[in-house]
């Protein structure tokens, strides 16, 4: 089994490299392809780079012979996914879910920490007290 480099796909401010290893077609990499690129594909989004691997088993008896793992980089946070499932449809489309929500835990951590940024009373920020 060897790996087949599909190159790095470049969007605006993406840049995921897909690799595929096993026996995986065209299509169903350029269906990954698009559902990477749509979980990305959100305002607010910071720069993005990594890869992308899938992978099909080549034993026929195994259930769930599509795998997926993305490493990747957005801003300056690592968010790491795996999927795995029966179909490469069901696959890309897991894979964007997961993603998905990755990102919008990197992208709330980031709002969370801005408005945090005010100190608390106890060092000299403004208190919120209900009496007057």
């Amino acid at each position: 089994m060897t790996a087949k480099d599909t190159g790095t796909h470049v969007t605006s401010t993406v840049a995921v490299q897909v690799r595929a290893e096993g026996d995986v077609d065209e299509e169903a990499l350029a269906y990954v392809r698009t559902k990477v690129d749509k979980a990305f594909n959100r305002p607010g989004v910071p720069d993005v780079s990594g890869k992308v691997r899938i992978a099909k088993a080549a034993a026929h008896h195994v259930e769930q012979p599509w795998s997926a793992g993305a490493e990747l980089v957005v801003g300056n946070t690592l968010v790491v996914v795996h999927a795995q499932e029966a179909t490469a449809h069901e696959l890309a489309d897991r894979l964007q879910d997961r993603l998905r929500s990755q990102m919008t835990r990197v992208l709330h951590r980031k709002e969370a920490a801005r408005r945090s940024a005010t100190p608390p009373p106890w060092r000299g920020g403004q208190a919120i007290s209900g009496r007057d």
